[in-house]
């Protein structure tokens, strides 16, 4: 009786997890682009600092920064 059910909980467990639909519908998505889901408080005074910060290191890439190190791109 207990392995019954014990596979039973196992298996609606699993049919649960599989849905189809995605959990965020496309007109949703907007609700997660809004700018106050950010982390950042100003975004624009973010992007420069970490600018400022990709040319002083004189690296890129992992942040998504572009550009090398003399500040021209």
């Amino acid at each position: 009786m207990k392995v019954r059910f014990a596979w039973l909980t196992l298996l609606v467990l699993l049919g649960a997890c599989s849905s189809i639909e995605p959990w965020v519908q496309p007109y949703e998505r907007d609700r997660l682009a809004d700018p106050i889901m950010s982390f950042d408080r100003d975004p624009v005074s973010a992007g420069y600092l970490q600018k400022v910060y990709d040319i002083r290191e004189g690296a890129r890439g992992a942040t998504g920064g572009s550009g090398g190190g003399c500040g021209c791109n």
